[in-house]
């Protein structure tokens, strides 16, 4: 139901436009959210929209330089990364559940994640 795309290699600075497919707000999800997950470390939230109204919340540490949107024409949600720095290199995955937050427990259906490496 989840599809991630949209990593890569990016030199710090750079940005990145992540991209997560799902099949339709339906009666058992309407929030979309974006994890991430370094090496050694725990999954943490970055971002999260709710598909029918747009309302939006961010990690406070990542608040500015990350910002996601929807189009629900295409069934698509995003995530724009800005200013990307080493720490910011993790597989990104991005989840479907209820209610908006990112408290992992939120989120019943996940994609496969997809892969940031901000390096020089």
């Amino acid at each position: 139901q989840l599809q991630a795309s949209g990593g890569g290699l990016v030199q710090p600075g750079g940005s990145l436009r992540l991209s997560c497919a799902h099949s339709g707000s339906g009666l058992d999800y309407y929030t979309i959210g974006w994890f991430r997950q370094a090496p050694g470390k725990q999954r943490e939230g970055v971002a999260c929209i709710s598909i029918d109204d747009g309302t939006t919340r961010y990690a406070d540490s990542l608040k500015g330089r990350f910002t996601v949107s929807r189009d629900n024409v295409k069934n698509t949600v995003y995530l724009q990364a800005n200013g990307l720095k080493p720490d910011d290199t993790a597989v990104y995955y991005c989840a479907a559940g209820v209610p908006l937050g990112l408290r992992l427990e939120y989120y019943t259906y996940w994609g496969q994640g997809t892969q940031v490496t901000v390096s020089s």
